[in-house]
């Protein structure tokens, strides 16, 4: 029994940028990228929860595990905790939930954030980046800001989750990474909390978690995968992992 699962919820419907999970990356879909890239770090048995049969379909044709659910769910950890709990015959430790956008993540990140999680100190953990002065004011790369400095050893809880802010400081700021570790306990009490007023203005689910008090474990990775949002972004990333030969 694996005690650890990574579940990344994908669906056709985003609002930016249409069926990006289907989308070409070097003549491979961005989702089977994502795929591949948390089976390389080899922390466990990896699934895709979808609502959408092209999605599924994909993954299974690629020898991969896909997990079918409903269309109703409001964010993705909710479609994760439903994959989970209906579809897994085992109950694991620990869950991943690995955003499907993120074709370029690094294995060993995603492996550096199991490892912290299985020496059993935190509820809910994710890991961030460094942030570069230019990026504080755009608001499609989402910031988080620590208790303390993060380093490659050191976790800090998570003081607040923002798109975009007034201030010029970039003291404890970091350039958030779509990645989170559940506790099993952890992810039923969050998916059995109502959407809070931060979650829903800011459009960032993990402000469900800080407003009812669960802390969120911070750690740092040095390197930082584009999330793709926009058309802008499918194309500068399929540029990068050309150059990198994913």
């Amino acid at each position: 029994m694996s005690k650890i699962a990574v579940i990344i919820p994908s669906r056709l419907a985003a609002q930016r940028l249409p069926k990006k999970p289907l989308e070409l990356i070097n003549d491979k879909e961005m989702i089977l990228h994502v795929y591949n890239n948390a089976v390389q770090s080899n922390v466990g048995e990896v699934y895709v929860a979808t609502p959408d049969k092209p999605i599924e379909e994909l993954i299974k044709k690629n020898n991969g595990k896909a997990i079918l659910t409903k269309t109703s769910h409001s964010t993705g950890t909710d479609r994760v905790f439903e994959a989970v709990h209906n579809s897994l015959k085992y109950k694991p430790e620990v869950i991943i939930n690995l955003q499907g956008d993120m074709p370029n993540i690094n294995p060993k990140a995603i492996s550096f954030l199991s490892n912290h999680m299985l020496k059993g100190q935190s509820q809910i953990a994710t890991l961030a980046s460094k942030m570069e002065k230019k990026e504080i004011k755009d608001q499609n790369i989402v910031k988080v800001k620590t208790q303390s400095k993060i380093d490659d050893s050191l976790f800090s809880s998570a003081v607040d989750f923002f798109r975009s802010s007034n201030e010029n400081t970039l003291e404890n700021v970091y350039h958030h990474i779509g990645i989170y570790a559940f506790t099993y306990e952890a992810l039923l009490r969050y998916v059995n909390l109502k959407r809070t007023s931060l979650e829903i203005e800011r459009n960032l689910e993990q402000m469900r978690a800080l407003q009812n008090k669960i802390n969120i474990e911070v750690g740092f990775t040095s390197s930082s995968p584009l999330s793709v949002d926009t058309f802008e972004d499918l194309e500068k990333i399929r540029s990068m992992m050309r150059k990198n030969k994913w």
